[in-house]
């Protein structure tokens, strides 16, 4: 049984849900979602007494938690949790440890990777997507920013959405961004990339982006994240942090999964012109072939 929210849209996702939004809860719904992260299959068993005492907090704390999961109460919560059990995709996110042989970094680090995909197809807002898509299929021109590890994403929407003929720009460094930023207006469409969805030169061109008129989709691993509050679309990766960032890996690949999903929903609404555009791009390619 999947659960629903105030919207009536399905909510499921509880474990992925919670580390999501984890770094936004406050200190005693933290320790609540800590105690269900680490027991999930006792939880499905308590009441909502039994999990705030065994979690060392109130009642109240427990109901607050379950909300900001968009849960209607403990019971929903717990029912859709249980639901989550009977799958094998439950398992644990693996730390990869100094002493680990490569075999077993390679094994975890592939398994934390399709782990944060599952984790990805249960949180990923579906209609948020389809908003997106429209979104990028009439936009006069395409900016995408992001810093550091999120500037490949970016690089590779530049390359993948230059096909339907449409400008697109990839910008990693803050102030290009932000030029890029004033120079918008409406109908253009800035795709904002950040796993923590908190870098501040990246959200002041979000700002200077919409002031202009544009419409901005962020790409990020956190559901609370200030970079999800004033983006006119979010979409949702993973969230797990590790020791040794594996997490910021996997989520570089789970990125570029929604970026793939963006592209397909994008070419089904353009095929005339991408089959065109391809054979022309494969023409040009073909004369610098030996």
């Amino acid at each position: 049984m999947i659960s629903m929210n105030q919207d009536n849209k399905p909510v499921s996702g509880c474990l992925p849900r919670i580390r999501s939004i984890f770094s936004t809860l406050t200190k005693a719904e933290q320790k609540v979602g800590e105690y269900i992260l680490a027991n999930p299959a006792e939880v499905i068993h308590l009441s909502i007494t039994e999990l705030a005492e065994a979690a060392g907090s109130a009642e109240a704390t427990v109901f607050r938690l379950c909300q900001k999961l968009e849960f209607k109460g403990y019971q929903s919560f717990k029912i859709a949790l249980a639901g989550e059990l009977y799958s094998p995709l439950q398992s644990v996110y693996r730390e990869i440890d100094p002493g680990d042989s490569v075999a077993e970094i390679t094994d975890k680090l592939f398994h934390n990777i399709w782990e944060g995909l599952q984790d990805t197809t249960r949180i990923i807002d579906e209609h948020a997507l389809a908003q997106a898509i429209d979104i990028l299929a009439t936009a006069n021109r395409i900016d995408a920013y992001g810093s550091g590890g999120s500037a490949i994403i970016a690089s590779d929407i530049e390359h993948r959405f230059m096909r339907f003929g449409i400008p697109v720009r990839a910008y990693a460094d803050a102030h290009m961004q932000i030029s890029s930023a004033a120079l918008l207006g409406p109908r253009d469409v800035v795709v904002a990339i950040s796993h923590t969805g908190s870098n501040r030169d990246l959200l002041d061109s979000v700002a200077k982006a919409k002031e202009s008129g544009a419409k901005v989709i962020a790409i990020t691993s956190y559901m609370k994240s200030p970079l999800s509050q004033i983006a006119d679309i979010s979409l949702h990766g993973m969230a797990k942090e590790t020791e040794y960032r594996s997490e910021s890996m996997a989520c570089r690949l789970i990125h570029l999964a929604i970026v793939d999903v963006l592209y397909i929903g994008v070419m089904f609404r353009h095929q005339d012109k991408i089959v065109d555009n391809m054979q022309k791009i494969r023409q040009a390619i073909a004369l610098r072939r030996l």
